[in-house]
């Protein structure tokens, strides 16, 4: 038994243990209460931290990180319910714009950091590596700038990583191979280079890797066939070449594998279906892989996306498709799948039966020769989307196609299919976008076409159809483009087909046998803007109720036979680029010679004997009668957009303020030296505008010009070339007018007062300077919007289609680039500096092949080994050009080395990434637009012209009336969002 003393001992030990233990429960408490206030330094501190580098917060999400609540119940924070410690700390899309605080690194306790969508700059602090306990890091979607911090290999238990969608530069970090728990690697579409680097294979517990939209460059390194719990694969628009190693083929649990827009060369092993089963999606589009399609492909039973577009696959296509039922997406157009044997190449239509999911099946250019079988029918009636266009089927077309009753696009053109086209295209009531043209049809278009009341856009052009225009097609409601053009239509114009208000982007009637003159319902087309009704039979007079089509910018009713005067309702139609009434039986327009002007027209012969222009030559055989009024009308046909517009106002000028007098007396107006010099101010240079290699360029006021500003272009006669540059210019000048290229006003061939030769010419004055002021000057602070840069790349591709297609010669430019694009006040662009222009089929300006040929950056690639001057060259100058206005960036940009171009630039990041490479200037003015998506559409579809027109190869550059048609649709597109 313990004695007294020890009792009372242990009784004062109790006592002094209660008052400690009492002491500890009230500090405790205090603490508690303390850390609701703010007390816990080690979190609070740097939560508030957090806060205060927050700029902007539009949600107002942190309006409740205040001392009136507990830290622990603050938005988007999470504790540990033991130690009351920061555990996760998500406020993903919430707007929030600002730094990422460093003091983030001291929550010691975090295991989340998820700050996703949102607008965070600045680089990612380098602190987040003493986040041990840190498992996710999700900091894709903002604007983080600078490297991946070497120190996150601090986060030794970091299991997912996404750092995608930002600007992150330099190369992933060697330190990343410390994170040996690493499953999820996610940094797609920022600025990384450098290659995928081998030590990556040794985070062997990877799962899923994601890095499209890089420009890495470099090869696939053989090992990360070490991640055998790989999944996920996608390096797409990386810049990446060389072959695919065959250790990627052995990652049997791969489901996701997606290269696409790279420069893969090889072939892909016959085993590869074999090896995959679990492929749900295969995308190597846009790539150089050459053999055969694997026909082991028919053994991934799970694969639903199979994309292998854009590359030089051959041999026959032989892969069943019976086994593949999930598969919803087939895209292999642009390859060489043509077999060696008959003419069955397309057999394996028979096998996709069994695909009830299909929903995408595209095999345009795939050079595929045969007949489409009845078996087409079979197909899903899922099937929304069927192009075999550009192929070489022949025969007739089955009309079981009726039975796709899914279908909303079908591409049919550019085929040799022959026969009538079946009456059951009329089962396809969803169809929206219609392609028969390039083919042999014959007989005529069918009336239940008018059954497809969806169809947006119709093509039936360049083939034999016969007949009237079915007046069905005016049930097609929501049609906004129509081609009939190149067939063998007679008949007058349906009004039905007038009536239809949903067209706004063209009618083509072309190039037909339609007879009767044009109803009067065409005033319901309001909104039209291209209409072509040449090359028919049509007669009467021209109807006034064109001049209702107030949105028509292209009217071509040439090579007709309407006769009577120009109503003058047309005046109405002030948005007209072009307009062509010639090889008609026009008259009256031209009875009085005060009231128009043919100046500049130097082709024209006849007329008036007032206008002094010389006899037209008739033609062998022919029988002269009166005075020929309609062969003057042909020869003019390029003037009367301009006699429409100043017609009236001409006449009532000159008779309102002096009495009648020739026109024949007017020439274009005569300069002297002297007069150069005194409205330059002595070629001063303050006057001076702009300096070549051949020229300068001065502002100045003319005395007989009205006091309008004049660009005076001055040669530099000492220079090589020069001389010559002078009279290439003329005699370019000589044969073209068109609203897209610069106006010429005179020329000067004199001497100073040295007795020394003396060139210049006069052209109209652009007040806006040139398109490499907009995009390279440091003094021009506005800049150019993205409409207004799609819309300047329209006027110079219509310049272009005129001087190559539209002129009696052909004429190349061969100096297109941004300092020649001149801006007028309403920004429309006009084509300038024709010096190194060369008319095709002549003696005159022949370019030797040793010559200067363009400038650097902009010459097509084929100029530089002494090939002559084509309008293919003129393409790929402008292909150029418009990947400098989209992306801001020159061609000779210091960036592009090393096999790096514009061309190459651009192409890796289409489609899916055009906006990442395109002038930050235009994005940021066009951010406002309600429907992103679709902006990015019009960037993608946009860049995709132009790296298709600065190709090496000068065949497969984009024709320039192409390029024409598709801008217009990208502005249609843009101007209706």
């Amino acid at each position: 038994m313990k004695s007294p003393q020890a009792i009372i001992y242990l009784s004062s030990s109790s006592l002094i243990s209660s008052l400690f233990y009492g002491l500890a429960i009230t500090c405790l408490t205090l603490a508690i209460v303390s850390a609701s206030n703010g007390g816990n330094e080690t979190d609070y501190r740097p939560l508030l931290s957090f806060k205060s580098m927050i700029t902007h917060d539009p949600y107002k999400v942190l309006t409740s990180w205040n001392h009136s609540f507990h830290f622990c119940d603050w938005s988007g924070i999470s504790c540990g319910k033991r130690h009351k410690r920061v555990t996760a700390l998500r406020l993903y899309s919430q707007g929030l714009e600002g730094s990422l605080s460093p003091h983030v690194g001291n929550l010691s306790f975090l295991r989340e950091l998820s700050l996703w969508n949102n607008s965070f700059q600045n680089t990612i602090p380098h602190e987040l590596g003493h986040l041990s306990r840190l498992r996710i890091l999700y900091l894709d979607h903002n604007k983080f700038s600078g490297v991946i911090p070497t120190n996150l290999s601090g986060c030794s238990n970091l299991e997912e990583l996404w750092l995608a969608q930002n600007k992150l530069a330099g190369s992933i970090p060697k330190e990343m191979s410390l994170l040996s728990k690493l499953t999820h690697l996610v940094i797609y579409n920022n600025k990384l280079t450098g290659g995928i680097p081998p030590f990556l294979g040794n985070i062997s517990s990877m799962e899923s890797f994601s890095a499209t939209g890089n420009p890495l460059g470099g090869s696939i390194p053989d090992t990360l066939g070490l991640w055998k719990s790989l999944t996920e694969f996608a390096s797409g628009e990386c810049n990446l070449y060389g072959s695919i190693p065959h250790s990627i083929f052995n990652l049997s649990l791969l489901v996701k594998f997606s290269l696409p827009g790279n420069h893969l060369t090889g072939s892909l092993p016959s085993e590869f279906g074999n090896h995959l089963p679990n492929l749900e999606l295969l995308q190597l589009r846009n790539n150089e892989l050459t053999g055969v399609l694997p026909a082991s492909i028919s053994n991934c039973s799970k694969l639903g996306y199979l994309e292998m577009s854009y590359n030089n696959f051959s041999g026959k296509l032989t892969i069943n498709f019976s086994k593949l039922r999930d598969i919803n997406v087939i895209r292999l157009h642009y390859n060489n799948f043509h077999g060696r044997g008959a003419a069955d190449d397309m057999r394996f239509i028979d096998s996709l039966k069994n695909c009830t999911k299909l929903v995408d099946l595209s095999l345009t250019n795939c050079n595929l020769i045969g007949v489409l079988p009845i078996s087409i029918g079979n197909l899903s009636d899922q099937l929304s989307l069927l192009t075999l266009a550009e192929n070489q089927l022949f025969g007739i077309l089955p009309s079981s196609i009726g039975s796709l009753v899914g279908l909303t696009t079908l591409r049919l053109g550019l085929n040799r299919f022959k026969g009538k086209i079946p009456t059951t295209i009329g089962n396809l009531q969803k169809l929206q976008f219609l392609d028969l043209s390039g083919n042999q049809f014959s007989g005529p278009i069918p009336e239940t076409i008018g059954n497809l009341s969806l169809l947006n856009k119709l093509f039936l052009y360049s083939n034999k159809l016969e007949g009237h225009i079915p007046s069905t097609l005016g049930n097609c409601k929501e049609l906004n483009g129509l081609n009939l053009s190149y067939n063998r239509l007679s008949g007058q114009i349906a009004k039905q087909l007038l009536q239809i208000t949903s067209l706004t982007n063209f009618l083509d009637l072309s190039h037909n046998s339609l007879s009767g003159s044009i109803p009067s319902d065409i005033k319901d087309l309001k909104m039209l803007s291209n209409l072509d009704l040449s090359y028919n039979n049509l007669s009467g007079n021209i109807t006034s109720s064109l001049g209702e089509c107030i949105s028509l910018t292209m009217l071509n009713l040439c090579g007709n036979i309407f006769e009577g005067m120009i109503p003058s309702s047309l005046s109405s139609l002030r948005g007209l680029d072009v307009l062509d009434i010639s090889q008609n039986k026009l008259t009256g327009v031209f009875a009085n010679a005060s009231a128009f002007s043919v100046l500049g027209n130097n082709r024209l012969c006849g007329g008036l004997v007032t206008l002094e222009l010389p006899k037209c030559k008739l033609e062998r055989g022919s029988k002269k009668k009166g005075f020929p009024f309609f062969l003057l009308f042909i020869l003019i046909a390029s003037t009367l957009l301009v006699v429409l517009c100043c017609v009236y106002l001409l006449w009532k000028k000159k008779h309102k303020s002096q009495p009648s007098q020739s026109s024949g007396n007017e020439r274009f107006l005569k300069v002297s030296y002297n007069q150069l010099l005194k409205a330059t101010n002595g070629f001063s240079t303050t006057n001076l505008i702009g300096e070549g290699g051949h020229s300068s360029v001065y502002k100045g006021i003319l005395d007989s010009n009205d006091d309008k500003p004049v660009a005076i272009k001055v040669l530099h006669l000492q220079s090589r070339g020069a001389h010559k540059s002078f009279i290439a210019e003329c005699e370019a000048w000589r044969n073209i007018r068109h609203r897209n290229l610069l106006k010429i006003i005179t020329s000067c061939s004199s001497v100073d007062f040295r007795r020394n030769d003396f060139k210049a010419l006069v052209y109209e004055f652009m007040p806006n300077g040139s398109v490499n002021d907009w995009l390279h000057s440091t003094s021009n602070t506005s800049k150019l919007s993205l409409l207004q840069r799609i819309n300047i790349l329209r006027d110079v591709a219509t310049a272009l289609d005129y001087l190559h297609n539209r002129c009696q010669t052909t004429i190349v430019h061969g100096d297109l680039k941004p300092s020649n694009i001149l801006l007028d006040d309403d920004m429309v662009a006009h084509v300038g500096d024709f010096g190194l222009a060369r008319l095709l089929g002549t003696d005159l300006n022949q370019n030797s092949s040793t010559g200067v040929k363009g400038t650097i950056g902009y010459a097509p690639p084929e100029y530089g080994i002494g090939s002559e001057m084509t309008s293919r060259g003129d393409v790929y100058s402008f292909g150029i050009l418009l990947l400098e206005v989209m992306t801001g960036k020159r061609p000779t940009d210091n960036m592009f080395k090393e096999g790096l171009c514009l061309h190459k630039f651009v192409y890796t990041a289409l489609p899916d990434h055009a906006v990442d490479v395109t002038d930050d200037d235009a994005i940021e003015l066009q951010r406002t637009e309600a429907n992103a998506k679709k902006v990015e559409e019009c960037l993608a579809a946009t860049m995709k012209i132009g790296v298709s027109c600065s190709v090496d190869s000068p065949p497969q550059r984009m024709k320039m009336e192409i390029i024409v048609i598709e801008l217009q649709r990208i502005l249609d597109v843009l101007q209706n969002i």
